[in-house]
């Protein structure tokens, strides 16, 4: 008898179980549309990307790709770039966005890469060839691991704002010389009484800027305000192959600094 009781409740305690709901299937449609207008700055828009260290996605397994992707989104897996753009993905993106790039043909062997986004690409910056005599050198960074020390500048609009402790306007630049270290006969990097590199060859200048706008055209999970990005060779023209969506990505989680590395430095120069 009493085996019969729990048999009966056994059976009914199942009939009211709710059935287990089924994960709606991906949109591939979204997901293509999320990918076009962002993924594509660094993976390419069909799946291919468009640098030789940034990994192609055309046809990599679903699964795969939205495992990675809540990783990067719960920062369990670190990148300056993926982890912020993560962040900003819903649970739909993060099933909708590998579905579209698992079902492209996967990236051919070889060299092939694609065009940046232009709209991603396009910096409205200008060389500030009077930097030398307008700008303030507020500090100085050792990369070690890229040989290299660089020299950071910010233009007068930049400084008054940092000294009022106001967020960046309009108009404010920041330009940075970047140089290999001059090195010792043992091939190291020659150290000044600053701590600092000794700057011996300049390579080329890093510079960001701001003014109204310019962000207009870039996508909101990429979007810095109205900064722009620019790498400018010795000559003073801007460089053709520098992508400004890694440097909008990467700055993105500063917006609370003005999406700047080194308010706090700045901060502490101009108020001297």
């Amino acid at each position: 008898m009493i085996r019969i009781f729990f048999l009966v409740l056994g059976a009914s305690l199942f009939a009211l179980a709710p059935a287990h709901a089924q994960a709606p299937a991906p949109d591939v449609a979204a997901g293509k549309a999320k990918a076009e207008a962002v993924c594509a700055a660094c993976h390419g828009a069909n799946g291919v990307s468009v640098g030789a260290t940034i990994p192609n996605l055309a046809g990599q397994k679903m699964q795969y790709l939205a495992a990675q992707l809540r990783d990067f989104k719960s920062g369990k897996r670190k990148n300056d770039m993926m982890n912020p753009i993560a962040a900003q993905l819903s649970a739909a993106d993060i099933a909708n966005i590998p579905a579209y790039f698992a079902g492209l043909q996967g990236a051919a062997a070889g060299t092939a890469m694609s065009s940046f986004l232009p709209n991603v690409a396009k910096s409205n910056m200008k060389f500030p060839a009077d930097y030398k005599k307008t700008f303030t050198e507020y500090m100085r960074l050792n990369f070690p691991d890229r040989n290299q020390v660089r020299i950071y500048y910010a233009n007068p609009a930049a400084v008054k704002a940092a000294r009022e402790g106001k967020p960046m306007p309009n108009g404010a630049m920041f330009f940075v010389e970047v140089y290999t270290p001059k090195l010792d006969a043992t091939k190291k990097p020659v150290m000044a009484a600053d701590g600092f590199f000794v700057p011996d060859k300049l390579m080329f200048y890093t510079a960001m800027a701001m003014d109204a706008g310019w962000g207009k055209d870039i996508p909101e999970i990429l979007s810095n305000g109205d900064w722009n990005y620019a790498v400018f060779n010795l000559d003073m023209t801007q460089r053709a192959a520098a992508n400004q969506a890694e440097c909008l990505a990467c700055h993105k989680p500063f917006v609370n600094e003005s999406y700047l590395f080194t308010l706090k430095q700045l901060t502490a120069a101009a108020k001297k």
